[in-house]
């Protein structure tokens, strides 16, 4: 059974979303560890509530944010972590993160990449004045929001949409496609070429 470990900053929706997907049996896996880089992160509280371990790294406890990755390896290998999702961490993964997991890390983002990238994303679409917007799951690599795409929904775009309600719209389509990704991918239906998801039948 597939093992994920779980990034998170925030809420802890998207884990939410997730943590509903594997209960439901929608989701062959189980998720050995969600790790915080904000000690009163929901994320942290959701997890305790579901019995998932978890913990709090500060990165100021750390000289260098190499050092506070390294700490977040080893206690993702320490559980023999698969499959790495990003849920709300808002923090860029460096190269070293990277070489770990390659093509072993999940992150969303609340825009059709590779649209408007970085904070804020449903503001910059409005302010482009796009007709749609949405959300986009991929493989994370080296570059902010870049990295080969795995699924994608879109969004309407209302004329007197806020940033508020353009996100909370697109937020509900986060929590369909980002737990089908991780049920393609605990399926083995994800294969990476030449810098793009294959999905297989």
């Amino acid at each position: 059974m597939l093992k994920i470990g779980v990034l998170a900053s925030g809420r802890g929706t998207n884990l939410q979303s997730i943590i509903d997907g594997i209960e439901s049996g929608e989701i062959t896996a189980e998720i050995e560890l969600v790790i915080s880089d904000n000690e009163d992160a929901g994320a942290l509280e959701r997890a305790k509530k579901h019995n998932i371990d978890s913990c709090y790294i500060n990165p100021a406890d750390y000289e260098t944010d190499q050092d506070f990755e390294q700490e977040m390896v080893n206690n993702l290998k320490e559980k023999d972590v698969e499959l790495v999702v990003m849920a709300g961490f808002m923090r860029l993964l460096s190269p070293y993160f990277i070489r770990q997991y390659r093509h072993q890390i999940m992150n969303i983002h609340p825009s059709l990449l590779p649209a408007f990238k970085g904070l804020h994303a449903q503001k910059q679409a409005l302010d482009y004045g796009v007709k749609v917007a949405g959300c986009t799951v991929h493989f994370a690599d080296e570059g902010m929001d870049t990295g080969p795409i795995i699924l994608q929904a879109a969004v309407e775009v209302k004329w007197d949409d806020t940033e508020e309600r353009l996100a909370a719209r697109i937020l509900e389509q986060e929590h369909k496609i980002y737990p089908e990704a991780i049920r393609l991918y605990a399926e083995d239906k994800l294969e990476v070429i030449d810098g793009k998801v294959k999905i297989k039948e």
